[in-house]
């Protein structure tokens, strides 16, 4: 279903909350892992916990950074996953999952990280995730709610999902935070397929705006706002300099303009046609 006013709030994501959000496949203009960086720096967040990188990364595809320190020395940012914990855990009782999708040992890696997630004593756990979609930038972005769990999927009127097809990292975690009895969401957001070689920062704060509907918490959006509009206004730019892109994009808001009271069913249908599409490219 898409998030809205339909979704209704629900006691299952009333205690500690864990955000979660990886780069990679399903990560489509940075949406998730922008989010999820803008509520570590909201949350004035500190490592509580990080994964060995060694263990789980292949370092062809996920290659490690070089920058340099407040000293003027060199040093390597390896990819990983880590655990942020609040500054202020009694004003923001969550905790957020950021890192780089592993390239290998998917099920240690989830149990790892499942383990370490229960240190924490997390009650629920959603998941942030960014796919391509035949979108028009000039319409609000679609966020939809799906979930694996038939108690979240009543009590939030959320679809159960049904997908059967190839997935990241997001589904393996899922099932073993749900082996666990850790209820999951996912919050996915419906990214304008021509414009994602960069961060699409309108998708990122449809993402923010959905999750502080849904935790009932508002956070710094810092300078996201101006970021939109700038993004917003060079694509424009982009359009009317390239007839058959603006062409495109008139299509494209018709069929949205159509179609905009779509059922979940039909928002789910381009969250299995991307992942599927994704698989196929590989």
């Amino acid at each position: 279903m898409t998030f809205g006013e339909q979704m209704s709030e629900s006691s299952l994501f009333s205690g500690r909350t864990l955000i979660v959000a990886f780069e990679g496949w399903n990560d489509a203009g940075e949406a998730a892992s922008g989010t999820a960086r803008l509520l570590v720096k909201a949350i004035a967040g500190h490592s509580a916990y990080s994964t060995d990188s060694q263990s789980y990364y292949d370092y062809q595809f996920a290659r490690p950074q070089v920058f340099l320190n407040e000293l003027g020395k060199r040093e390597f940012k390896w990819p990983t996953a880590t655990i942020f914990r609040p500054e202020l855990p009694d004003l923001f009782d969550l905790r957020v999952l950021l890192g780089v999708e592993p390239s290998r040992n998917w099920i240690e890696f989830s149990k790892e990280i499942a383990d370490a997630v229960d240190s924490e004593e997390i009650d629920s756990v959603i998941f942030l995730g960014a796919m391509l979609a035949d979108a028009p930038h000039t319409r609000p972005i679609s966020i939809t709610a799906t979930t694996t769990n038939e108690a979240v999927a009543l009590e939030t009127a959320t679809e159960l999902s049904m997908y059967e097809g190839p997935v990241g990292i997001l589904s393996v975690l899922a099932a073993e935070f749900e082996a666990r009895d850790i209820p999951t969401l996912f919050l996915w957001a419906a990214v304008p397929h021509y414009v994602h070689n960069g961060p699409v920062p309108k998708a990122t704060l449809a993402l923010v705006t959905s999750l502080e509907k849904q935790l009932n918490i508002e956070f710094d959006h810092g300078d996201l706002a101006n970021e939109v509009f700038a993004w917003e206004r060079a694509v424009d730019e982009l359009a009317e300099g390239d007839e058959d892109l603006a062409e495109y994009v008139a299509a494209l808001e018709k069929s949205r303009d159509e179609i905009d009271g779509a059922t979940g069913e039909t928002i789910a249908a381009e969250v299995e046609k991307f992942l599927r599409d994704s698989d196929d490219e590989r």
